[in-house]
């Protein structure tokens, strides 16, 4: 896509582009049963969770896991995660959205807390990496914030001439939010995801219902 001068988005991926909120709960449910947790309804997981993912299982928990609880229940996640990640798609309209703001002569990328190695592929078979300047997913240990791997994932925007006041993060999480104000960047946050509307609307940036309104959005805020 080449050099960028003008409005950029950062896609997040889980929740956001991907639709994957059923492997979400089902992977979260099986990690929890190892440690003979009750199962959870989405309504409850977008009412409690929250990063780091350790704190979200306090929540469940009435305390924080230990070291061992902790690898024990990541490791579940990520393995039925996996198991469940088959049957699901990009969300309503992602397609359509992501041609439309390249054609526009626009750049975008995704910045994800997937680990890396699994994300690419996975963008890769869905037929719209073409869309992106950059695909990052996680590297390193899992459950942490996304702040600082945004730091990084600008740093090498900008040497496509991505500019951070011209840039803003769509997420479904509080913490897409954070990691965009970290960066200097705006965000909107979209209902569709991990969080209840409620708890997005505590973090001070628009919240929309929708992918094609969080575009409109994003257009205004880069412009």
């Amino acid at each position: 896509m080449g050099t960028q001068t003008g409005a950029h988005i950062v896609w997040d991926w889980n929740g956001t582009l991907f639709h994957d909120n059923d492997a979400i709960i089902g992977a979260t449910n099986a990690a929890s049963a190892e440690l003979g947790l009750a199962p959870i309804t989405l309504e409850q997981y977008r009412a409690l969770y929250c990063v780091p993912v350790p704190k979200f299982y306090e929540r469940l928990m009435g305390r924080l896991p230990t070291d061992a609880e902790w690898q024990l229940m990541d490791a579940a996640f990520q393995r039925h995660y996996s198991a469940h990640r088959a049957r699901c798609g990009l969300a309503d309209g992602a397609a359509d959205l992501l041609a439309g703001w390249r054609s526009a002569g626009r750049s975008q990328s995704i910045l994800s807390m997937y680990g890396h190695n699994e994300l690419v592929p996975l963008v890769q078979g869905l037929g719209i990496e073409a869309h992106f300047i950059r695909v990052d997913g996680r590297t390193g240990p899992s459950g942490g914030s996304k702040a600082e791997h945004m730091v990084r994932h600008l740093a090498q925007l900008a040497l496509s001439g991505v500019e951070p006041a011209r840039t803003v993060v769509i997420g479904d999480a509080a913490d897409d939010a954070l990691a965009a104000h970290h960066v200097g960047a705006g965000a909107v946050l979209y209902t569709g995801g991990s969080h209840s509307r409620a708890s997005l609307e505590g973090v001070g940036v628009p919240v929309v219902d929708t992918l094609g309104e969080a575009v409109v959005v994003a257009e205004r805020l880069a412009g």
